[in-house]
């Protein structure tokens, strides 16, 4: 999956594509910024300007 323009994506179709790598293809939060190039400090800060937190426990946004 392409996540190179994440941070310019609407974030409610974001959050499926995030949730989708981290449960087929990422081990963490950590393993899915570092395998698409993102920076994790914007990826979090725009899901959770847009009410979506990330929940390591889940390794999901909700």
């Amino acid at each position: 999956m392409d996540l190179s323009k994440a941070l310019s994506m609407d974030p409610h179709l974001l959050v499926g594509l995030l949730n989708t790598e981290l449960r087929n293809n990422a081990e963490s939060l950590e393993d899915l910024v570092k395998t698409h190039n993102l920076d994790p400090e914007k990826l979090v800060e725009k899901m959770s300007a847009s009410g979506y937190d990330y929940r390591p426990e889940q390794k999901q946004f909700r």
